[in-house]
């Protein structure tokens, strides 16, 4: 079809731009299909907001255009160019759903495209505009392509809460568990600490109880050992007055008698 031919030359501009502009989305979107990273999808989302911003206000400049060369074109021609207005509305209409599609499943809250500084008025104004150059079939066919975008954000949503839960549920159960398993840990710490203190105290009385009977030892070993050296002493030498008689001996006529049957042998 030959239709740049009849466009004048700022139509003709005016669709260039807009042509490479769609060009410029259709890349951008493949390229946003294999990012992986968030923080890159939004940036790369934003670049792709701004691109379908310039390529709406060229579409009304596009209109306008039109309506201005109306009355010196052909009627072909202004149906010719009707049918491409509408043409690219539904294409850039395309990419704004997609667009939504993308921002839903990153869950951000972001403003519409045609949320602009104009307020609501404006929205409908400008959402008036494209719908009424669409078919019923049209409009049809993109109300239950955004209804089905949007049950798929809830479900998606619904799935994200319902991991969220299990996720929770499970992790309260694991710390649950390992409460419980430090509190047994605890308690045997406890037990191991009391047995340790009962094990020092009466290693304590067992070292004080050998000490007490190596003392008495000691003792003993010396009230013998000098029992036996005052024995001795007075068997060698009677007569020595420095020893006095030992407890238990007996008189000292006995002693004497044992000392001469002694000698007599």
């Amino acid at each position: 079809m030959d239709s740049l031919s009849a466009l004048s030359g700022e139509l003709a501009e005016i669709d260039g731009q807009i042509t490479d502009i769609f060009r410029a989305l259709s890349n951008g979107f493949q390229k946003l299909e294999k990012i992986k990273d968030s923080n890159r999808q939004s940036r790369q989302l934003e670049e792709l907001t701004a691109k379908l911003r310039e390529c709406k206000s060229l579409i009304k400049a596009y209109d306008r255009e039109m309506k201005e060369n109306e009355n010196r074109s052909s009627p072909d021609t202004n149906r010719m160019l009707n049918e491409k207005k509408q043409s690219m509305t539904k294409e850039l209409n395309s990419y704004i759903a997609l667009k939504k599609q993308y921002t839903a499943n990153l869950d951000k809250n972001r403003v519409d495209l045609f949320d602009d500084p104009g307020g609501v008025d404006t929205y409908n104004e400008q959402n008036g505009l494209l719908a009424s150059k669409m078919s019923n079939q049209q409009l049809v066919d993109s109300g239950n392509r955004m209804m089905n975008e949007t049950d798929q954000a809830i479900e998606r949503s619904k799935k994200v809460v319902e991991d969220t839960v299990n996720v929770g549920a499970e992790t309260a159960a694991a710390l649950k568990s390992q409460t419980e398993q430090m509190r047994r840990i605890v308690n045997e710490l406890d037990s191991i600490h009391f047995s340790i203190k009962k094990a020092s105290q009466l290693v304590k009385e067992i070292g004080r109880q050998v000490a007490t009977d190596r003392c008495i030892m000691v003792l003993l070993l010396v009230v013998v050992l000098g029992v036996m050296a005052v024995v001795i002493v007075k068997l060698v030498d009677p007569k020595n007055k420095d020893i006095q008689d030992i407890p238990g001996l007996g008189p000292p006529a006995a002693r004497r008698l044992l000392w001469s049957a002694s000698n007599g042998n």
